[in-house]
């Protein structure tokens, strides 16, 4: 491989890292403005969508229980620190199971989240497959907040 070769591979891995930011970047500022929206519907101050970990609390709030926001980070990080025993297969069970408790959860919140703008099952899909999307549509739609309904 010639120099110019090299340079033009690394001005290629460059431009695709560049590419991949910025589709991060705005997927997380359609998520905040989203979210701020949806706060705001519901009661609260929209400058909380900011705050990565504390919108997910948020969302807890206006859709489900807080305790279960506390749950879901405490299986995360037990996931995340059992996932590091790779070579030990009691860990990486714990760690599935741990990942799948996490994934029921997160079903539950956007179910519970869409009954809260008085959605049923076809909006908890559209959250859960095309959760930026349903999320904007839930923000900027004609959706009102009807209410925690677990409560």
């Amino acid at each position: 491989m010639t120099d110019r070769e090299a340079v033009g591979l690394i001005a290629m891995f460059a431009a695709m890292g560049a590419v991949y930011t910025t589709c991060i970047i705005a997927l997380y500022v359609l998520q905040v403005i989203a979210n701020w929206k949806i706060f705001t519907k519901a009661g609260e101050a929209g400058w909380k969508a900011i705050i990565p970990v504390y919108n997910e609390f948020i969302l807890f709030k206006i859709s489900w229980k807080t305790s279960y926001f506390w749950i879901m980070l405490v299986l995360s990080v037990l996931a995340s620190i059992l996932s590091e025993f790779r070579y030990n297969r009691f860990c990486m069970v714990l760690c599935l199971i741990a990942c799948i408790a996490i994934i029921v959860l997160y079903i539950m919140q956007m179910d519970r989240l869409a009954k809260s703008f008085g959605y049923g099952v076809g909006f908890t899909l559209a959250l859960i497959f095309f959760n930026p999307i349903a999320m904007l549509v839930l923000g900027f739609g004609n959706a009102q907040y009807i209410g925690n309904t677990t409560e």
